[in-house]
């Protein structure tokens, strides 16, 4: 039989489990907090656990984690941390440091399955989901780093590195309730966002769910026609879907959805893209991100001129739209929007195999 992740137990079930073995309950808190509080990634270095209980441990439980192995700083400030998980897999998380945040940029799965063409990562074969505990982990890493290296607590998270987090929709909430409890991170929920590509039926869930994390969703594009060509999703997420899709959580949440909306040269960057942007967001109660793009190796599209980035803006600024213009961070070192696709895989599988002996 497969053991279970030891991470993957609520405290009542970690209690159970440790009165089940003659263990005392508060040998279990113990083992909970070293869990979530101070964030262990290996059973031994719970220091004030006995021999016995560790042994236990380790003979019933696996503990996948996500171990940090390298780095790169960007001539920004902009910190990409590669996580190895398993023996042979690498994900990667960023932590970005301007005036006003310390914010944190998070990987859901290993590779992705949804292929957008203008994203690295949609690149790479979908491999598996992470667990609570690995996306615990690149927080709880980024957050040390943060202190550290900027001596500035972590103010942010955003799941929006690699993988669609509403596709591994239990392990997000999941590393979401311990990064926000008083048990764990403590957090606020309202410092969270996911993003999401649109995936309509998980959107209604989170609405039904009554999350209080702040919700993105990568628009890219107002009219079908252009959003077909560059994400598949929406050949099943329609933006009529997608719109009913909003509308539901809204109501649900009351918290008002911010779109993402990376701007290419020649495709999506003109007075009729904004003026169908408009349009598309008049029934929806909105902020929207203008995202500067980051070209990648291959790919077709490239970033837009500053007068055609100017013009866009400040159309939709006209119609009393919320909007944010979003300049990249870290593309020196391949660590912004869009561009995240373990490029240095191949040479960390030696460092991956190291760890994880």
């Amino acid at each position: 039989m497969a053991r279970k992740d030891l991470r993957s137990l609520s405290k009542d079930e970690l209690i159970e489990w440790a009165l089940s073995v003659g263990e005392k309950k508060f040998r279990a808190q113990q083992v909970y907090d070293w869990l979530w509080k101070k964030g262990v990634k290996e059973v031994d270095q719970m220091t004030n656990v006995s021999a016995n209980l560790k042994s236990l441990l380790s003979q019933h439980f696996d503990f996948p984690s996500a171990h940090r192995s390298v780095e790169q700083i960007s001539n920004d400030g902009t910190v990409k941390c590669v996580f190895c998980v398993d023996q042979d897999k690498v994900v990667e998380g960023v932590l970005i440091p301007t005036p006003k945040r310390m914010t944190a940029c998070i990987s859901s799965q290993v590779g992705c399955s949804l292929a957008c063409k203008f994203c690295a990562t949609g690149r790479l074969k979908m491999m598996r989901n992470l667990t609570a505990g690995e996306i615990f982990d690149q927080v709880f890493d980024l957050k040390t780093e943060a202190e550290h290296r900027y001596q500035i607590p972590l103010s942010n998270i955003v799941y929006m590195g690699m993988g669609e987090p509403l596709l591994n929709y239990k392990n997000v909430l999941q590393s979401i309730h311990h990064i926000t409890s008083q048990e764990g991170l403590g957090m606020s929920a309202q410092r969270i966002t996911v993003s999401t590509a649109g995936i309509a039926k998980m959107i209604a869930k989170l609405g039904d769910d009554a999350v209080k994390f702040h919700l993105a969703v990568s628009l890219h594009a107002a009219t079908d026609e252009k959003r077909n060509h560059i994400m598949e999703i929406n050949e099943t997420n329609n933006l009529e879907v997608l719109g009913q899709s909003l509308r539901y959580f809204y109501e649900k949440t009351g918290s008002r959805v911010t779109f993402e909306y990376i701007i290419f040269k020649d495709f999506n960057d003109s007075i009729a893209d904004a003026q169908a942007l408009a349009a598309y967001c008049k029934a929806l109660p909105v902020k929207i991100n203008v995202i500067e793009y980051n070209p990648i190796a291959g790919g077709e599209y490239q970033q837009t001129t500053e007068e055609r980035l100017k013009a866009f803006t400040q159309y939709l600024l006209q119609r009393n739209m919320v909007v944010n213009l979003r300049r990249s961070r870290g593309k020196d070192i391949d660590a912004a929007c869009g561009q995240l696709a373990n490029k240095n895989q191949s040479p960390l599988k030696p460092a991956a195999e190291a760890i994880f002996k």
